[in-house]
């Protein structure tokens, strides 16, 4: 039997995937090491390279693994980058380039089972991260996810839904549906899109909260949001990514929507928490372009806007491109992020009054049905129904309704 630990770095997709092989290898008997234990047999550390600092922070993160575990298992989609990311590191970390579906696999048989021993184990989380999807058929100049995780493919529905009653079973009070491009599921044989699991799964007895993590414009369609609407049990917050507002930028990109066909797919969804991505100091965005951002994100209502400095990676079409300034790039970030975070005040300060009801995941505080941080006092795991009372800089401050 061995000792392990399990780390993810990036999206939840690769929280998806490390939570498969941390299940994989408890059930295969092995024994999970407390996050504090100073050495373990066994490291997992599942890889990001959105950007030159998520390589940078997996390799950092594989080499502190290998100074107090006697095997280092590097995966996720560093793993997977062109030329090799975790060169001269020391001679226990093993680089498993594979498939996201092989990788549990792949641990385990080189871990080793000791038989027989079929545990059934909960994620230490109050959320559960089902994968539907993986991989992506769209080529946009920036990215480097399909390269790394390769064409679109999905899950079964009934694998999915199978994998939703297990976590509703196991105390899980919110289900999120992931996936490289959560859009582009489908499941031929049943005749399901997104739409049709969303309803699906909604009817899963037990099941309290249903959210998607995030979808491109082109798939939020009439069609998926009357799913959403009519499921009681979904989330009404959608995460979007814009990734720029300017024309120019997004045909550059190679992203498939102009601004105004952004627009248009969001118009009516008011009653929705629409949060999103940001690429700033893209080659060609110019000063004037991301003003175009700045008003395009405030004309979509949007309120959280996670912003991603340019970073050139390998094989993309824009991988010998970078010529905006690294000062400018920090200063066009700064300036998002503070009207984000002014937007996202403003609605908080909207809740005044309202109840909601908010899932603790952690001491102090959680999230609402719309995704809006709150801080109220309760039991980690529980669903509080609360009643706003003021804001603070890190949430709706509320008290048991």
């Amino acid at each position: 039997m061995a000792t392990f630990t399990t780390r993810f770095l990036g999206c939840k997709v690769s929280f998806a995937d490390e939570q498969a092989i941390r299940e994989r290898l408890l059930a295969d008997g092995h024994t999970e090491a407390s996050t504090a234990a100073q050495s373990a047999d066994v490291a997992v550390v599942n890889t990001c390279c959105v950007t030159n600092e998520a390589v940078a922070k997996s390799r950092q993160a594989a080499s502190r693994a290998a100074r107090t575990h006697a095997r280092v298992y590097v995966t996720g989609c560093a793993a997977n980058l062109a030329g090799n990311a975790f060169a001269g590191l020391p001679e226990n970390v093993r680089v498993l380039d594979r498939r996201s579906e092989e990788i549990a696999e792949a641990v385990a048989g080189d871990v080793g089972a000791i038989g027989c021993v079929q545990a059934d184990h909960r994620i230490d989380r109050v959320r559960a991260f089902v994968k539907i999807q993986d991989g992506c058929s769209f080529s946009c100049a920036f990215c480097v996810i399909p390269l790394v995780r390769g064409a679109t493919r999905s899950r079964s529905a009934g694998a999915v839904l199978t994998e939703i009653r297990r976590r509703v079973a196991q105390g899980h009070r919110e289900v999120v549906l992931t996936g490289v491009n959560l859009g582009c599921f489908r499941d031929r044989e049943e005749r399901l899109t997104l739409a049709g699991l969303i309803r699906r799964a909604g009817a899963i007895d037990g099941l309290e909260r249903l959210r998607l993590s995030s979808i491109e414009v082109n798939h939020v369609t009439p069609e998926l949001v009357a799913a959403m609407r009519e499921t009681p049990n979904v989330s009404p917050h959608l995460h979007i990514p814009l990734q720029s507002g300017d024309d120019a930028v997004l045909r550059a990109m190679g992203r498939r929507y102009t601004i105004g066909q952004f627009r248009a797919r969001i118009d009516g969804l008011e009653d929705f928490n629409l949060t999103t991505d940001v690429i700033v100091g893209f080659p060609t965005e110019d000063e004037r372009a991301f003003a175009n951002t700045q008003a395009a994100v405030a004309a979509a209502g949007m309120t959280k806007v996670h912003v991603f400095p340019y970073s050139p990676r390998p094989g993309t079409r824009t991988a010998a491109d970078d010529p905006v300034a690294p000062a400018v790039k920090k200063d066009r970030s700064a300036r998002l992020r503070a009207a984000s975070d002014a937007a996202c005040r403003a609605r908080w300060e909207r809740r005044l009054g309202s109840e909601d009801v908010v899932l603790l995941d952690k001491p102090g505080g959680g999230y609402a049905d719309d995704y809006t941080p709150w801080l109220v006092d309760g039991a980690v795991g529980e669903m509080v129904r609360a009643r706003a009372v003021r804001v603070s800089d890190k949430g709706v401050v509320a008290v048991a309704a």
